[in-house]
């Protein structure tokens, strides 16, 4: 699909067609149709970041918590299956798994979501890594650097789904 196409969809056809960026999140899309249109794929990813940003507190939040934990299969989008396979997340050692799941748990209690990494181009050492280090965040910087990374995985997204010129 190209930025052209993209622009010519109704509200409807739009969020039907990347409303799944942002993972179960449809409304980022909604709102950011109004945008159009869209002189390149980074101004639609800014349009839609844009409308994260202006998003309430709670809103952001619900965004957050949509995501699925790092290393497990519990309601994960096809998306978010795939990008976790290509870290080799699927392929942890029994060890590497333990460890990841003691991590998102104490992770989840100490911020009241799920550790969030855009994994695309990273290994499960990267990964693993990256959670020690953000589980010593405070609150408040940690949400800012999940929404970030959720900004990342929607860029990654878009990209893979628009033709680019």
């Amino acid at each position: 699909m190209t930025i052209d196409e993209i622009n010519s969809l109704s509200r409807d056809r739009f969020v039907a067609t990347l409303g799944w960026v942002f993972e179960h999140s449809p409304w980022v899309a909604e709102r950011a149709w109004k945008h159009r249109p869209f002189a390149s794929l980074d101004h639609l990813h800014s349009a839609m970041t844009g409308e994260v940003e202006r998003a309430t507190y709670e809103e952001q939040s619900l965004l957050l918590r949509a995501h699925p934990d790092l290393g497990t299969q519990a309601r994960m989008s096809t998306a978010s299956a795939d990008e976790q396979s290509s870290a080799g997340l699927d392929r942890l050692t029994p060890e590497e798994y333990r460890r990841l799941q003691e991590q998102n748990t104490a992770y989840h209690k100490k911020f009241g979501f799920p550790f969030l990494y855009a994994v695309k181009g990273s290994t499960k050492y990267d990964i693993l890594r990256a959670l020690d280090q953000r589980l010593k965040s405070p609150p408040s910087d940690e949400f800012h650097q999940a929404l970030n990374q959720v900004y990342r995985i929607a860029l990654f997204r878009l990209q893979d789904t628009i033709a680019h010129y």
